[in-house]
């Protein structure tokens, strides 16, 4: 299992990272730290006794509790019998940082503003922040010292090589027009730090990762930067991405730097994650970066000159995807402010839509839809909201689920019809799943209309996942081939909560829809 912060060849130091597998039965035995979640219906009554044997809350909103494994293995069995586990495993390093050749000292190299249309562009004042999840910032650098706007949302200790990859992303992103070195693409950024590595620098830990992702979102809606990645998917982390996008946010992560045949590579490929890849400076995908379905578009990444943290100065020929990401994020957060009536899902597709096409024609899997251009996002016009995201399947939406709360588009007592549109994507998006009153003595009928192939599915309350066997929790189904509209009438029975989910066809990139709930 290897995760390295995304950057390659001689600029930078480079790193491997180790994410754990999720331990099924057995509690943690590794000598060091464990992580227990709490399912949502322990979260009062276990927190306490966590507390008390020592343990730190690393994301209360997951539920996330860090405390060494010994402890970890006496208390498991007590609360495993009283089925307040959800998640338990060891909090092993993700990361190891090492040094490699460095060059000399910088010659300003800006290649990629032309390259991303922002050319004769003014970026705005502070808006919307950018939050990088990395190694930390040096803020003694002279492009991060008493910058304005620089915001330290836990302790920064770049000893060593430890700020190296942070202090370069973050300039990319946020370097000031002070007269030295180099400007970033959003100089006047409200840029925000979490140091994600331990001690000296050399270690990133899961539980540090997810704590970021969580720190980042609780301070409001902005874009987060993931200039990492893994061949693993790890549940924890995925879960606080996803709890990120709920809560408004917008997460950027760099493709990966394995070139062509390489695994997928997360966070990069999980659903709702702008995905980038990286460009040289001839528009071309670089060779080393990682081509993937999930790529959502490209940036420069190859030959870039940043800050470096080790000689106080700047690298060039600084390269791979960990540099992509960061333009990416800067700009998404450049637009951003400059269309604050865009939601996270909207500037998600705004993003992307907004590309130059470069490559083979249309999508693809090396850079997704396209360079990269700040120009055409400020203008691309914004699609129909996608609600109450990510809702991808039941454990989203259903009480004790992912989130540990319910939004359901129709209730008891209250509200019994709605109608309203949304979005979904063969990609990011291939389902959605909303939770709806199935009121006593009245009939349910629920209609969907798109223009393309769409299936709607309800469910009952005992539905686990909706790509599960049907069995008696499929309440009933509507799958027409073709356009026009799927209708599901359920006949009156006793009140309850049930799930209706809305699925793309099989050969449909994309599709927007409405859906109308109707009680008789």
């Amino acid at each position: 299992m290897v995760f390295s912060v995304l950057s390659v060849l001689s600029a930078l130091a480079t790193a491997t990272l180790a994410l754990a597998a999720p331990a099924a039965t057995a509690p943690p035995a590794d000598g060091r730290h464990a992580l227990i979640q709490l399912t949502p219906r322990a979260a009062c009554t276990e927190a306490a006794e966590l507390r008390a044997a020592g343990a730190i809350a690393i994301a209360p909103e997951l539920r996330l509790y860090r405390l060494p494994s010994t402890i970890a293995g006496r208390l498991a069995p007590g609360l495993r019998a009283r089925g307040a586990v959800q998640t338990l495993e060891p909090d092993r390093p993700v990361g190891r940082l090492s040094a490699s050749q460095l060059t000399d000292p910088f010659a300003l190299q800006d290649w990629w503003r032309s390259a991303i249309g922002i050319d004769g562009l003014e970026p705005p004042g502070p808006g919307k922040p950018v939050t990088v999840v990395d190694s930390g910032i040096d803020v003694t650098h002279p492009e991060f010292l008493n910058r304005p706007g620089t915001e330290l949302l836990n302790s920064q200790e770049p000893l060593g090589i430890g700020g190296e990859h942070g202090t370069a992303v973050a300039s990319l992103i946020g370097a000031t027009a002070n007269g030295v070195g180099i400007v970033g693409i959003y100089p006047q950024a409200v840029l925000r730090s979490w140091d994600a590595a331990l001690g000296a620098g050399t270690q990133l830990d899961t539980s540090e990762i997810v704590a970021g992702l969580v720190a980042a979102a609780r301070n409001g809606a902005g874009v987060i930067n993931l200039s990492l990645g893994s061949q693993t998917r790890e549940s924890l982390i995925e879960q606080a991405v996803d709890s990120a996008y709920a809560h408004g946010s917008l997460v950027v992560a760099a493709s990966g730097n394995e070139g062509e045949g390489s695994a997928l590579g997360y966070p990069a490929a999980l659903p709702h994650v702008l995905t980038v890849a990286a460009t040289d400076p001839s528009n071309q995908v670089a060779s080393f970066s990682s081509p993937s379905r999930f790529v959502d578009l490209a940036a420069p990444g190859s030959g870039m000159t940043v800050a470096s943290a080790i000689q106080k100065g700047y690298r060039q020929a600084a390269s791979g995807t960990s540099f992509a990401a960061p333009l990416v994020s800067g700009a998404a957060a450049w637009v951003w402010t400059a269309r604050p009536e865009l939601d996270n899902g909207q500037l998600f597709e705004v993003m992307r839509r907004s590309a130059v096409d470069i490559g083979t024609p249309g999508r693809d899997q090396q850079s997704g839809f396209g360079l990269l251009n700040v120009r055409n996002a400020l203008g691309f016009p914004a699609p129909i909201r996608d609600p109450l995201e990510p809702n991808d399947d039941v454990e989203y939406v259903k009480p004790g689920g992912f989130f540990g709360a319910e939004q359901p588009i129709t209730q008891r007592g209250r509200r019994e019809n709605t109608t309203f549109t949304a979005r979904l994507d063969s990609i990011e998006d291939r389902s959605d799943v909303y939770r709806l009153w199935l009121p006593a003595r009245k009939t349910v009928t629920v209609t969907l209309r798109s223009s393309v192939d769409l299936d709607l599915a309800l469910w009952g309350p005992s539905a686990i996942s909706i790509s599960q066997q049907p069995g008696t929790a499929r309440l009933a189904v509507s799958a027409r081939r073709g356009t026009g509209s799927e209708r599901i009438v359920l006949k009156p029975g006793s009140g309850r909560y049930g799930y209706v989910a809305v699925t793309i066809g099989r050969s449909v990139a994309e599709a927007s829809y409405r859906l109308t709930v109707k009680t008789t």
